[in-house]
């Protein structure tokens, strides 16, 4: 994109710069061109991680001989792995070697990770021979095998996490938040981030799925590392063209820097009158901590206004020793936030169940359209990201004047609103569920299909669909409002903690998941509800468990979200004027 220039001089922007460290020439480095270059680097994601996933379950169980319990477990502990380790990926990013490195090192770990996920479906020993039909046990998978597929996978989750941290980041700073018309491109630039994102992953379910179950597993894990290194080769193309923004720093470290500090002077006295504690106004003119957005005192959390005692007895005005008041808000603030982020990490341990449980249903079902053509298990899927691709525009053009008119919001729903919601269909999803196990062992017990667990059962796969609708027409309520609390509610110097904390539910909601199946197979060994043959478990129950659980955390998210106020809304009553945000910033 050309911007004019003046007096024959090209424009340089102030807070950017180009790859060897110059100032960034606006007309020449940034925009839709770079940007497009970054979208395909995600989009090559998201199908290799979603490629991997979806139907990672049936090559576990069908393949390397793992139980039902055993398989959803390594599939909720790779995804909630991917996530967490985002949290390292923008550590990374922000503190040390940027948001341009952290990408390309991240891409190339998962690059080399899915090459030996490749490999090991490949090589007929790194697998355990297949099942015989006269055979009443399988051979399980060795030490070694597991071994080198669990390298692979962990290997793709590293290189995931480092590369989803920062690319939707490193996208953002190709556009210049002072330009007008940039800033808007910037906005776009998010509808496309999200657009490729959904693009991959019906690609995922369907194309990648299909080579997966039909052609052959090294085919479909080599199109990934194919689409992979590719990305990675386009992004690197593009170095000449990017523009480089200056190491942010963590919020993590500020974080960690007000609790030492008020630890530190536990023991001094707290004074009464906010003007006696250090402040920006405090700070040198013209630093980075005196352009944040000043916040008033709260009642809150009062220990830690401690690290804004000014101590008479040292010298020392490091972070460590002596935090202004404002950064100490600004934690206050992150710690306020908790209790809405644990009360909605139920929700993906809801989502968990769709790449396990659910695909480990499908594959007893029948799957047939027509008389020729089977869906693979994992492609039923589809119908998740279709509910998402669906809601929101119904969202966007039916629920949005009708709530607008009702709550007087030009918004429809306010973040707290739309997760609400989310989590409350994640419940009926569950529901939905419970009720589809009963009907497939109905129909198992009436046809003495029980004791078969490779039958398939004379009852079509599209009794599914209602528990994925569900749950993905509550993503895209959870997901959407999740991003909108934590972007609008983070303080303004902390912005890159929003992405952190909603990262955060995704992995812990995995992880939640593989506890809650370890637990439930352990307490219900002698009559399994997880049983590996499904047809002779009761499944049923630990959706009637999660539809329980997920009940009674909306109840505890309903008092913690009627009880909470929002950031504008407590600066208005202080009288204070909320500083408008210079764009959006995400990992």
């Amino acid at each position: 994109m050309a911007l004019p220039v003046t007096q024959g001089k090209p424009i340089e922007l102030s807070d950017a710069w180009d790859y060897k460290g110059r100032p960034a020439v606006a007309s020449s480095t940034g925009g839709w061109i770079s940007a497009a270059m970054i979208l395909g680097v995600e989009a090559n994601e998201r199908l290799t991680t979603l490629g991997i996933a979806v139907n990672l379950v049936t090559y576990l169980t069908g393949v390397m001989h793992l139980g039902a319990a055993a398989s959803a477990n390594t599939v909720t502990n790779f995804m909630g792995t991917s996530f967490m380790l985002c949290l390292l990926g923008g550590f990374l990013a922000d503190t040390f070697i940027g948001r341009y490195l952290t990408v390309a090192i991240f891409t190339g770990i998962q690059a080399l990770g899915v090459t030996i996920l490749t490999i090991s479906t490949a090589i007929p020993s790194l697998r355990p021979p297949s099942c015989t039909l006269d055979s009443s046990t399988c051979i399980h998978a060795t030490s070694t095998q597991l071994g080198v597929l669990y390298l692979a996978l962990y290997l793709t989750a590293l290189g995931t996490g480092g590369l989803k941290s920062s690319v939707s980041g490193f996208g953002s700073d190709q556009f210049d938040d002072s330009n007008k018309e940039e800033r808007t491109q910037m906005t776009k630039f998010f509808s496309w981030f999200f657009f490729f994102i959904s693009i991959g992953s019906l690609c995922a379910v369907t194309i990648l799925v299909y080579v997966q179950d039909n052609v052959g597993r090294p085919w479909g894990y080599g199109i990934c590392g194919c689409a992979i290194v590719t990305g990675l080769f386009v992004f690197l193309a593009g170095t000449r063209m990017y523009r480089f923004k200056k190491l942010a720093g963590s919020p993590l470290t500020q974080i960690a820097a007000v609790f030492v500090a008020a630890w530190r002077k536990r023991g001094m006295e707290l004074p009464l009158d906010a003007l006696e504690l250090y402040n920006v106004e405090d700070v040198a003119l013209g630093s980075k901590v005196q352009k944040k957005q000043k916040l008033p005192r709260s009642k809150g959390f009062r220990f830690l206004d401690k690290a804004a005692i000014k101590d008479p007895d040292t010298t020392k005005t490091n972070k460590w020793v002596l935090s202004t008041l404002t950064d100490v808000e600004e934690v206050k603030l992150v710690l306020g936030m908790l209790p809405i982020w644990a009360t909605t990490i139920i929700f993906w341990t809801v989502y968990a169940q769709m790449t396990t449980f659910s695909v480990s249903q499908a594959t007893t079902m029948d799957r047939h359209i027509g008389k020729s053509f089977e869906i693979p298990a994992a492609s039923l899927t589809v119908f998740f990201v279709g509910s998402i691709l669906l809601t929101v525009p119904v969202y966007d053009r039916i629920i949005v004047p009708v709530a607008g008119k009702l709550l007087h919001n030009p918004q429809g729903l306010t973040p707290l609103q739309r997760i609400g919601v989310g989590l409350v269909l994640s419940m009926f999803a569950m529901v939905a569920a419970a009720l589809t196990e009963i009907k497939r062992l109905h129909v198992a017990r009436a046809h003495r299909l029980v004791d078969d667990p490779n039958a398939q059962l004379p009852i079509t796969v599209f009794w599914l669909i209602p528990q994925f609708f569900f749950v993905g027409a509550g993503e895209a309520f959870t997901y959407i409002g999740q991003l909108d609390f934590f972007l609008r509610e983070c303080p303004k110097g902390m912005k890159t903690m929003s992405t952190g904390l909603f990262l955060s539910t995704l992995s812990l909601g995995f992880f939640v998941s593989s506890i809650l199946v370890t637990i439930v197979h352990m307490v219900t060994i002698k009559s399994p509800w997880l049983a590996d043959n499904l047809n002779q478990g009761r499944l049923y129950n630990f959706y009637w468990l999660l539809a329980t659980l997920s009940a009674l955390n909306f109840l505890v998210y309903l008092v913690f979200a009627r009880g909470y106020a929002y950031k504008a809304k407590r600066l208005a009553e202080e009288g204070y004027e909320l500083e408008e945000d210079e764009g959006p910033t995400c990992h």
